[in-house]
């Protein structure tokens, strides 16, 4: 059943509702859990107006690693459900994380869980006298917050002890299960984790540490209690991968799925559903918890016109790329020329879509 926009008005305090073990287990863990972070309206109405000064930089919890066995077997039973997506992309996505500590640190004691506040870009690609607006979402470009970055804020403001060891494994473990348990954030119903005071507009990073912290039980997986009456995400998706009827997101369906990954776009995909030059920012925008915050954006340099043809063409040359990687901020189609082939697939259908 759909509800009247008035049920989604935003709020400047939301809270999340806890769900049994069970029932978080069947209709949110297998999903949430496992799909990527990076895996990106009608009835609007007036929004609130979010400073940017007050938007915290980040936000961490702790958790000792004593958890990770827990942890692990609950990623695995997740891994292991038959509802998930088979495509070969995901998959091969999932299969390399898990909870253990790496051979090289068995002194690790913590694992510190950070969320830092990132916000979507512009930039113009400019063709044939025309210039073409295209939205890049926050995991796609590399924010100043970055991993170097927080992994310096790490050892000098939460671990505060010199000579301690800090280790970045955010590559290698389910980041939303981990800030889920940590009590650092609450999953959505697009299967995104919310992050009090900056949304879903977060990106996650899980850094290893031998500093000690207070022993911590690990947090009930939360829901957002605002998720149960509101349908802006599922009814503005515009491949329908996010249901009314289940918690869990339709993965194969997913626009993210197949832009990230080399090939031709399956039939089946709306060519409007094309609006970002990689993953899909659809269902965050109209969210009544970002409400101010999805508003928030920045803008990276012009592509030339020069540069916007080679790309169409596929034909990165050395200067091209490296060109390409300092003002796209590291975008991953122009990192090397066996990843260009998806930064010309994407752009190319986003310019005819717009011509």
């Amino acid at each position: 059943m759909r509800h009247d926009d008035a049920g989604c008005e935003p709020s400047h305090d939301e809270k999340p509702t806890t769900l049994s073990r069970r029932e978080l287990l069947s209709r949110v863990l297998m999903a949430g859990v496992l799909v990527p972070q990076d895996f990106g309206q009608r009835g609007r109405r007036s929004r609130r107006v979010v400073d940017p000064s007050q938007i915290p930089t980040y936000k961490y919890r702790t958790l000792p690693v004593t958890h990770f066995p827990a942890l692990q077997a609950e990623f695995d039973r997740a891994r292991k459900s038959a509802t998930l997506s088979r495509a070969k992309p995901f998959v091969d996505q999932v299969s390399p994380l898990g909870f253990k500590i790496p051979a090289d640190f068995q002194a690790a004691k913590s694992v510190v869980v950070v969320a830092a506040f990132v916000k979507p870009v512009y930039v113009n690609f400019h063709l044939d006298g025309s210039s073409y607006r295209i939205l890049v979402p926050p995991q796609y470009y590399k924010d100043d917050m970055n991993s170097d970055a927080l992994k310096g804020v790490v050892q000098k403001n939460i671990v505060q002890r010199a000579g301690s060891r800090v280790v970045d494994i955010s590559e290698r473990v389910p980041l939303k299960l981990l800030a889920a348990r940590s009590g650092l954030g609450y999953y959505g119903r697009n299967n995104l984790i919310f992050v009090e005071g900056m949304g879903s507009y977060n990106l996650l990073y899980a850094f290893l540490t031998d500093e000690p912290f207070p022993e911590t039980g690990m947090a009930q997986l939360e829901v957002l209690e605002r998720c149960r009456r509101c349908d802006h995400c599922d009814r503005i998706c515009p491949t329908a991968c996010i249901l009314r009827s289940n918690f869990i997101i339709d993965v194969d369906k997913c626009l993210t799925l197949y832009n990230e990954n080399p090939g031709a776009f399956p039939n089946w995909l709306p060519a409007s559903s094309h609006h970002a030059l990689m993953g899909c920012m659809k269902c965050q925008s109209p969210c009544p918890v970002n409400g101010g915050i999805a508003e928030l954006y920045g803008t990276l340099e012009d592509i030339s016109e020069e540069e916007t043809r080679k790309i169409l063409n596929g034909a990165p040359d050395d200067p091209l790329l490296k060109t390409l990687q300092r003002k796209l901020r590291n975008f991953k189609g122009a990192q090397s020329r066996q990843l260009f082939p998806v930064l010309t697939r994407n752009l190319g259908v986003l310019v005819r879509s717009r011509v």
